[in-house]
């Protein structure tokens, strides 16, 4: 199977290999033994994903995972590459069909953060001011600087670290950027235009 840009009617699944596209993704995942880690996804398919990790899998070994944007996949560990592995996937001709559109929304989602483009994706909050909160449940202040439907800029005094779990608001993320005035965030899951202008609308 192979990501077709340029025939929407294209079936998802098909009979044969699948073509990974190139994505810069976070998320965690558990081997067997029950321990989660850190990892970094730079490409996947519907039928694979190759994983950066510091952790040590074994050829066949099942693993369950959580990436940013995609959700929960688990498969088998196919192959092992220098500085983490490659999974194949576990999953039904739907799901596999839903992670091709992910896919394909995320290899063109470059175009769609233009700088012409960029007045059309970003969402004005009617109170820039929200709370930052922590994994240890600590909360900060902050305003919003920039925010669009998949991750914000925020201005904050206090630098937590790259890949910390965040909560903005409402909104689940991830710290993928320090820059002077504050951090960039990544919603762990797409949003809807809706759900955004509710969440910061007071």
């Amino acid at each position: 199977m192979h990501l077709n840009r340029d025939d929407s009617t294209q079936p998802a699944v098909a009979m044969g290999k699948y073509h990974r596209v190139k994505v810069e993704l976070y998320g965690r995942f558990m081997l067997e033994d029950r321990t989660e880690h850190v990892c970094q996804i730079g490409e996947m398919s519907p039928g694979d994903v190759l994983f950066a990790t510091e952790a040590a899998a074994s050829m066949g070994e099942r693993v369950i995972a959580y990436i940013d944007h995609i959700g929960r996949v688990e498969g088998t560990v196919e192959k092992l590459v220098s500085g983490g592995f490659l999974l194949s996937l576990v999953a039904s001709d739907r799901k596999k069909n839903k992670i091709a559109a992910q896919l394909t929304w995320l290899a063109n989602k470059h175009e769609l953060d233009m700088p012409e483009d960029r007045r059309h994706q970003r969402i004005a909050p009617r109170n820039p001011i929200s709370m930052l909160g922590m994994s240890d449940g600590r909360e900060y202040p902050c305003r919003i600087i920039d925010l669009s439907i998949s991750g914000a800029a925020v201005e904050i005094r206090m630098r937590p670290a790259l890949n910390s779990q965040v909560v903005l608001g409402s909104m689940r993320g991830r710290v993928v950027r320090h820059f002077e005035e504050g951090i960039a965030i990544e919603f762990a899951t797409v949003q809807s235009r809706e759900t955004i202008e509710i969440a910061f609308q007071n």
